[in-house]
């Protein structure tokens, strides 16, 4: 506590102390480096499972934008709720109790990352739904979205590292044909 303070340690925190980080923006996790590992961790999962479901519509021989929207925004909430059950496990097995108020919140704060992925393509999608755009326009688009997406993540990731210049394009590289066949992996699963 800070000095001066009269509140004694075992009072109970103010609402606004217990979940003051989890209300962090995203840049203000990086302070906290786990937190925003896995931020970014279900970003990418989710932004590549709904890249798959794009594709795998966009592939299909009559793609419908209320079957796209439908798939997408049930897709992305099936893995972002996996990935916050499995995080809650996971504490619960390691630390023999589940996250306390901030933890937990910022388990949330998380999963809203992941959901927030699929905002410009269900856009995009609701779009085509309503006949604004022609579906195979919205498709096309979403693909560029989440294929910059992934873009720019990698290329923050290895920006930020210490390798050489060499060893970053290598990695840039790697990621990008890892990234490839997540997709191709994905979309065939998607696909049948």
């Amino acid at each position: 506590m800070p000095e001066g303070d009269e509140r004694t340690a075992g009072a109970p925190r103010s609402r606004r102390e217990r979940f003051g980080r989890a209300s962090a923006r995203p840049a203000e996790l990086a302070g906290r480096k786990d937190a925003f590992v896995a931020y970014l961790k279900e970003r990418v999962y989710a932004t590549f499972t709904g890249l798959a479901i794009i594709l795998a519509v966009d592939l299909g021989d009559h793609p419908e934008a209320d079957h796209a929207l439908v798939a997408l925004l049930l897709g992305v909430l099936g893995i972002t709720v996996a990935g916050f059950v499995s995080d809650i496990l996971s504490h619960l097995a390691v630390h023999q109790t589940f996250p306390d108020g901030t933890e937990f919140a910022i388990r949330l704060r998380v999963a809203a990352g992941s959901i927030s992925t699929m905002v410009t393509p269900g856009i995009l999608l609701a779009l085509a739904l309503f006949g604004v755009l022609e579906i195979d326009t919205a498709l096309r688009i979403c693909l560029i979205v989440y294929i910059a997406t992934l873009g720019v993540i990698g290329w923050l990731a290895v920006r930020r590292s210490r390798l050489t210049w060499w060893q970053q394009l290598s990695a840039l590289a790697m990621l990008i044909a890892l990234g490839l066949v997540v997709v191709g992996l994905q979309t065939l699963a998607h696909s049948y």
